[in-house]
Formats: C-alpha cells, sequence, structure tokens
C-alpha cells in the first residue's frame, strides 16, 4: 500500500554532485556553515537548552557544543527540515548506481518504520532521504533515535530533545570517546621534516607541535595531522573522535564545521590561523585523475571519484616525499597532478 504510485523524483538527478561539503572548498565551506548567525543561535539554545543539554551530556559523554553544532548544521537548530517524501527520495536513489545498495537500505528501513506505527506524514525530510531535526536517515533513526524522557517513541521533528539526545546517542554508539576533543589546530614547528602524519599525541608535543590556543595538548590519545589547504593554511590534529563525526557525515569539510561551529558555541573566538590567499580549488575531473594516477603507483586503494579524504591524502603525502616535493603536507594540487603525470 505505502509503495503504490511511487515515482522516480526527477528534481534529484543531478543533486550528490552539488553537496557544498564535497564540491566547495574547504575555506568557502567552512564560511558558509560557521556563521556568525549559526555561532549566535547556538549559544542562545545553549542556554535555553542547559538543564537539558547537561543531562544528555552526563549520559552519553559527548559535549553539548557537539550535538548543537550537529544540530545546527543539520537544520538550523530545527526549522529547517525538507519537505520531500522519504519513501520517494530513497527509492529514486535505490534505482540509481550512485550508492545504490546504501539507498536501498534506507528504503527498507523506512518501511520498517512505517509498520512499527509512524505516521506516513512524519516520513518528510531531505532530497537524500534525512528527517527531522537531525536529519536522521530511516536506518539512523531506527538504530540510535531516543525519547529524551525515555518513554515512548522518539519525535526528532518536533521535540528538540529528543533531537539532541538523538544526536548525543549516536556519537557514542559510533565510538565517541570523552576523553579527548576531535579537533585541536595546532602550530607547525618550522624544523618539521613532513615524514609523520598519524602519532600519539605525547609524540606530536616532542616534535614541537603545541595548541594555537596556547593550552596543552592532552596528554593521551593519538592523532592525525591534517591540513586541509596545505602547510599555508590552518594545522590540526584529528583524534578518533573526527571519524565519529564522519559516521554521521563523511565529508571531512562537515567534520571540521562541526569542531569548529562547537569552539564558538563554546565561546571560543575562532581560527588562529589563516586561510591561505590565492588557493587553487581543482574540478572534480582532476581529482579523479589524480586519484587515478596515485592507484598506478601503488599508493592509493580507495575509490577514484574525485572526493578527497585521509586516503588520498595519505597517499599524497607518500608521493610528494618520494618525489621531493616540500612541504609534504597531502594537498592535491595542479603541481602534484602535473608531477604524477610526468613520472
Amino acid at each position: 500500500r505505502e509503495t503504490a504510485g511511487l515515482t522516480p523524483d526527477p528534481a534529484i538527478k543531478a543533486r550528490p554532485a552539488k553537496q557544498g561539503e564535497f564540491s566547495l572548498p574547504m575555506h568557502s565551506y567552512i564560511a558558509q556553515v560557521v556563521n556568525p548567525k549559526k555561532v549566535a543561535i547556538g549559544r542562545a539554545r545553549a542556554k535555553s537548552f542547559a538543564d537539558i543539554l547537561s543531562s544528555i551530556e552526563s549520559r552519553t559523554g559527548v559535549p553539548s557544543e557537539i550535538c548543537l553544532a550537529i544540530w545546527g548544521i543539520e537544520s538550523g537548530y530545527g526549522p529547517t527540515q525538507g519537505g520531500h517524501d522519504i519513501l520517494r527520495s530513497v527509492a529514486t536513489l535505490a534505482v540509481r548506481k550512485h550508492r545504490a545498495d546504501f539507498y536501498r537500505n534506507e528504503f527498507v528501513a523506512a518501511l520498517v518504520l512505517l509498520q512499527s506505527g509512524m505516521p506516513r506524514e512524519n516520513l518528510t525530510g531531505s532530497w537524500a532521504g534525512a528527517m527531522g531535526q537531525p536529519q536522521f536517515t530511516p536506518s539512523s533513526y531506527l538504530k540510535f533515535a531516543v525519547s529524551y524522557s525515555g518513554g515512548g517513541q522518539a519525535d526528532i521533528w518536533n521535540s528538540s530533545a529528543d533531537a539532541l539526545a538523538s544526536i548525543a546517542n549516536f556519537l557514542k554508539g559510533s565510538g565517541w570517546n570523552p576523553a579527548v576533543p576531535a579537533v585541536i589546530e595546532v602550530t607547525v614547528p618550522q624544523d618539521f621534516d613532513w615524514k609523520p602524519v598519524d602519532l600519539d599525541l605525547s609524540a606530536w608535543r616532542r616534535l614541537g607541535f603545541a595548541r594555537a590556543d596556547g593550552e596543552a595538548l592532552p596528554a593521551a590519545g593519538s592523532a592525525s595531522l591534517f591540513l586541509p589547504e596545505g602547510a599555508a593554511g590552518p594545522a590540526f590534529l584529528i583524534t578518533e573522535n573526527w571519524e565519529v563525526i564522519r559516521q554521521y557525515n563523511t565529508s571531512d569539510a562537515y567534520a571540521l564545521a562541526v569542531a569548529l561551529l562547537a569552539e564558538r558555541i563554546g565561546g571560543a573566538s575562532g581560527l588562529r590561523g589563516g586561510w591561505p590567499k590565492g588557493y587553487v580549488s581543482m574540478s572534480l575531473t582532476d581529482r579523479s585523475r589524480a586519484q587515478k594516477l596515485l592507484v598506478a603507483k601503488g599508493l592509493y586503494s580507495g575509490a577514484t571519484d574525485g572526493k578527497i579524504g585521509r586516503g588520498t591524502r595519505n597517499a599524497v603525502h607518500k608521493f610528494q616525499l618520494s618525489a621531493g616535493m616540500l612541504p609534504a603536507d597531502g594537498l592535491l594540487t595542479p603541481a602534484v597532478l602535473k608531477r604524477l603525470q610526468t613520472r
């Protein structure tokens, strides 16, 4: 009955390639998302939901600011939930080549929600099949949605408390470690040789890395060096919690935006390091071409779709070292592509 009359949604056809967190340069996406209005509303919500957030944090170990940041980015703190028919959206996406298996599973999960008694009108949201204030997919709802009060079905559409509790439960269930921040802005020592990428925080400290805000690095844990726009831009150490945020959205730009917005909501003034001037953004086609060349050289084994993640950055870093291209910052640039094509 629920699938009778379903037809493909033509408006979805070109959408995946246009997601800002994957298509925009990092600095552009961050400026768009971590804006003064979002920071101000987030700080106001931190005050108005203080008791609820404190309770959620004590239950889950997930910082309130991280939950607020995700809430703000996903739905503008509630009102921007989307008006697409979720069943139609995931059905449309399931019959395409792009992540077809993923969306087939989401279609089944949506049917399970309906069978469990969820009203059909609740199944509205984004073109990508995400619902409610936290923009959960149907499968994420089944796995992580919780009622803040502990009773009844989680109402992530109308209850901000349920939405925040569900976001925290998602992150806790995905492995959030309360002992370390997700992202730490750092200063890179002038004598750094650019060889290591993944080290214990104590080892980064011995190499001369320091927090940009002057505070001490955490005593324990491991982290990876992340230079989203190369050595000329801001530098970060990213921890295991970075990967937890990426369970929510696989984009590095999204993970960084969540972390930076959370810091601003918590009272921080913003990045200490500025974004480089004259940054040249590569086309999706050129990024894909570079990934294929890295595969051919045995440096990379991931997808060649032009989306840049840790695997591509690490492969570029290895190539830069082998080619004597310093600083070996893992940034894919036209110069790196040119060298890949000639070596």
